[in-house]
């Protein structure tokens, strides 16, 4: 298979292809990995009974997963990276801010799947706990490189495979009388803070894919319906995120244990074909590490191209930035592997107050403000209608990540509200404060939008 020759630069109309019938297989199979299986598990570890446990989840899913869909509406329409779009709300160089914020996430989130993959990868093949981080971020690495077309296969690929191992991991459970007993004897209940948990948790991690889900959707032919783009994705994402996260629930009722290693645990479940649940596994939380690479260096080039007024990125430059990439996220998950249940929690947590403040005020500028209409060949002109730094949006911004603080929860630090709620709500006026800022702010661009709609 060829290596993408794109990159930042806008997609011509000729080299469009393809359906929104894709984006359903690749978001579907991204969330439907163990990663987000371990979410599902959350709810019960904190204490909350399985029936409040799925309710959060289908609440906290439902609401992320509307913006991570309406983001990936914009690609097939605008045709150019998430996060140049970027641009047009804070300029061609101030949006290196919320770029560099989102290289950090997703770095750490690429960091993260070699972790949780770890003792899966070892159980397939005897290694070095190290060894064992370092192979699967050689072929995280690998499978970016070679880049659009290969992720979107895999992710079909995977859709069969992903439904076929936890839909054979439901039914042993639910075929196996004492298992069910666990459920009914676990000692839980309701708990709201327990239950915020859930709920926040499960829009985390919807939410954290809006900065790089129209990556995956711009080469798309622009004529593309935006209902048909926006609804395929949000089912694909919807169905496969809730599904194994609800499994995630229940196994954690009916197999506390589980929870220590939910990878070897499942491929357990399969006697002597645990070998190959375990690839399969390993396979599907491999796509989800690719997405996360793949997208770390869109916003690093974009970053740097914004300064160097570059429209496109030769193959040595994409060979060398995804390489720092991988490396700094392999070195990091070596020295976090060990204390890696803070370390992930910290990061859903974090990228809630750094990330869904720029989502709020992209999905506003795009549906409420601009509707649709920029100059893609502006975005990349510094000297253009967009300029060099929009300071308004910048401080919108750092209002929105503000408005974090009275509620946030880390493994170090323990906010008034997070401590009177139980639980980190924070991506409420992550979304709200700054969306409803920047459309006041703005309210002269969104009448001039009107007027020349009308």
């Amino acid at each position: 298979m060829d290596v993408e020759k794109r990159s930042i630069e806008f997609i011509p109309l000729g080299e469009r292809y393809g359906t929104p019938k894709r984006l359903f297989t690749i978001w579907f199979s991204a969330n439907m990995q163990v990663t987000a299986l371990v979410i599902g598990t959350l709810g019960i570890v904190a204490g909350l009974d399985l029936f409040w446990t799925i309710v959060g989840l289908v609440l906290g899913n439902v609401i992320g997963t509307i913006f991570m869909a309406a983001h990936s509406a914009q690609g097939p329409h605008l045709g150019i990276p998430q996060m140049i779009q970027s641009r047009a709300q804070f300029g061609v160089f101030g949006a290196a801010l919320p770029l560099g914020i989102v290289v950090l996430a997703y770095i750490l989130f690429v960091a993260a799947g070699g972790v949780v993959m770890r003792d899966s990868i070892k159980a397939i093949y005897p290694m070095s706990d190290n060894a064992a981080i370092i192979l699967f971020g050689v072929l995280t690495f690998v499978i970016s490189y070679i880049g659009y077309e290969l992720i979107h296969k895999m992710g079909a690929f995977m859709t069969l495979l992903s439904c076929v191992i936890f839909f054979a991991s439901a039914v042993i459970v639910f075929s196996k009388p004492e298992l069910i007993a666990n459920v009914h004897h676990a000692k839980h209940g309701f708990s709201a803070g327990a239950f915020n948990l859930v709920v926040a948790q499960a829009a985390s991690w919807t939410l954290g894919f809006g900065p790089y889900v129209a990556d995956y959707s711009r080469y798309l032919p622009a004529n593309v319906k935006t209902k048909d783009t926006f609804w395929y994705t949000y089912l694909g994402g919807l169905l496969g995120s809730l599904l194994v996260m609800m499994l995630g629930a229940f196994l954690a009722a009916a197999i506390p244990s589980i929870t220590n290693d939910p990878g070897t645990g499942i491929a357990s479940m399969f006697g002597t074909w645990s070998r190959p649940a375990l690839v399969i596994i390993v396979l599907g939380v491999l796509e989800f590490n690719v997405l996360s690479l793949y997208s770390a260096y869109m916003s690093t080039v974009t970053i740097f191209s914004g300064f160097r007024k570059m429209t496109r990125v030769g193959g040595l430059v994409k060979f060398l930035v995804l390489s720092i990439t991988a490396a700094v996220a392999t070195v990091i998950a070596i020295g976090t592997q060990y204390h890696f249940n803070d370390y992930f929690a910290d990061i859903l947590n974090a990228q809630i107050y750094v990330l869904v403040p720029w989502s709020s005020i992209n999905l506003v500028d795009y549906y409420l403000v601009r509707k649709g209409e920029y100059s893609v060949t502006e975005m990349y002109d510094s000297r253009g209608r967009y300029g060099r730094f929009n300071l308004s949006t910048l401080t919108i911004y750092c209002l929105g990540v503000a408005s974090t603080l009275p509620f946030m929860d880390l493994s170090f630090y323990h906010s008034y509200f997070a401590r009177v709620i139980g639980a980190d709500v924070s991506w409420i006026p992550s979304l709200l404060v700054p969306g409803v800022l920047y459309y006041f702010a703005n309210r002269a661009v969104a009448m001039q939008s009107e007027a020349v709609a009308n």
